[in-house]
């Protein structure tokens, strides 16, 4: 029987520690926004070999259980692409499907080890329908892991991402799937299940408030300390959010930490698909607040990009502990990344290594390259690349099944109206 991980929280604006209750996802005493992180009895990072997939990282997962199927991301040393780019120690952690290297998420992306995370985060006894929002892969990821594992979950996303719900196999009647109207975007969807959750029936995943979301999303640095046997110098990922840039730089504080692999401050670069720019528009300005973005540009921009799930309109950037701290404390830097460079860095990199990867994978591919040629990079250090998604060829070669949507409501509906249309589906 697995035993439930001892952590408590930290509020990381004030550094108040305190008591998990269950499902925390802020300090309620907390004077001013800021993120909360877990703290771990074990203080060394120690790999649990008895446990399968992701749950090998169960001593940094705040998790009450372990669920079925799950998998951890593959680290390996790159030698096409870091050929190309002329680099010595470049390493590369994919999280996708590639049964070749080891690596097998039928979702083909990292969204995988957050939802294996959040959902072990569950009371065995849960009675509550988790809620998530999603532009996509996370979708993707919970919807899969949740009908595996006999999970009630409603999935809400805008309808122009609705082709992200692809599936090797039918979802069981546990997962719903709630879109909004045509011409919405993210943040429509999460304004949606904002609404849905004013009912107690339903729980809030939380998104990057949740200690799990991003401990899990985490287990990526872990794979990448295990190979290279030291924290990387530099980190690289595309963000949509910047949860999983932020999920890096705690994991790596953690591995200072511990001592053995280093103390350095692993640097985050991360980048973001022109002309969806929020939080690379605020970094370059230094500003801790993000700029105007109208729901307008927001919608017509989030349109254009290929990155789909790079289009979050309200991230975790401002308050204390999210993408604007990660990249003052470790002197990191963004980018931004056209369609064009998107779309020869996903050839590229099918050419060099010998796998597709997703639009997303490919800009932060760019973003490495732009990163060496304006020297903020050596060719000679140890860099990680996030490959947050790819091998879908692989994977769908066999077919694959949609999912269409059970419902399309709009967020200017009442919360209400939401709640009353949704319960009829349970």
């Amino acid at each position: 029987m697995f035993k439930p991980t001892n952590y408590q929280l930290e509020n990381v604006g004030t550094g108040r520690i305190f008591s998990d209750e269950g499902w925390t996802l802020a300090d309620p005493e907390s004077p001013s926004p800021s993120l909360v992180r877990a703290v771990y009895e074990h203080r060394q990072f120690n790999p649990r070999e008895e446990l399968k997939g992701l749950y090998r990282y169960a001593d940094w997962m705040p998790i009450q259980r372990t669920l079925r199927h799950s998998h951890a991301p593959v680290t390996y040393k790159s030698k096409g692409l870091a050929k190309m780019l002329g680099m010595e120690n470049l390493y590369i952690t994919f999280s996708g499907y590639w049964p070749k290297i080891g690596a097998k998420m039928e979702t083909c992306s990292f969204k995988e080890t957050e939802a294996y995370s959040v959902c072990a985060r569950l009371p065995r006894k849960n009675k509550r329908v988790l809620v998530v929002q999603s532009a996509g892969n996370t979708a993707r990821a919970f919807a899969r892991v949740c009908s595996d594992n006999n999970i009630p979950i409603v999935i809400c996303i805008p309808q122009d991402n609705i082709h992200d719900l692809w599936f090797l196999s039918p979802l069981k009647n546990c997962v719903k799937v709630i879109a909004t109207p045509k011409g919405t975007d993210y943040y429509d969807a999460i304004a949606l299940g904002d609404k849905l959750c004013k009912n107690p029936r339903y729980l809030a995943e939380g998104g990057a408030k949740n200690i799990a979301r991003r401990d899990g999303m985490g287990t990526t640095v872990l794979s990448a300390a295990e190979v290279i046997g030291r924290i990387p110098d530099a980190y690289f990922q595309a963000v949509g959010s910047g949860t999983g840039a932020i999920a890096a730089w705690e994991n790596a504080m953690r591995l200072a930490e511990d001592g053995r692999y280093g103390k350095n401050a692993m640097r985050i670069y991360a980048c973001q698909n022109s002309p969806f720019t929020i939080m690379y528009d605020s970094w370059k300005a230094d500003s801790r607040e993000l700029l105007p973005l109208t729901p307008q540009e927001s919608r017509r921009n989030a349109e254009v990009i290929l990155a789909k799930v790079l289009s979050n309109r309200k991230p975790p950037y401002s308050l204390a502990g999210g993408l604007y701290d990660a990249l003052k404390a470790t002197g990191g830097d963004m980018f931004k990344i056209n369609n064009d460079e998107i779309v020869y860095w996903m050839l590229q990199f099918f050419q060099s290594e010998d796998v597709d990867i997703f639009p997303a994978s490919a800009a932060a591919v760019a973003s490495l390259a732009k990163a060496l040629e304006e020297g903020k990079v050596q060719k000679d250090e140890t860099v990680m690349l996030n490959i947050t998604g790819g091998g879908m060829l692989n994977a769908t070669r066999k077919g694959f099944t949609l999912k269409e949507p059970d419902l399309v409501l709009s967020p200017e509906l009442s919360a209400e109206e939401i709640i009353m249309a949704v319960d009829k589906l349970f």
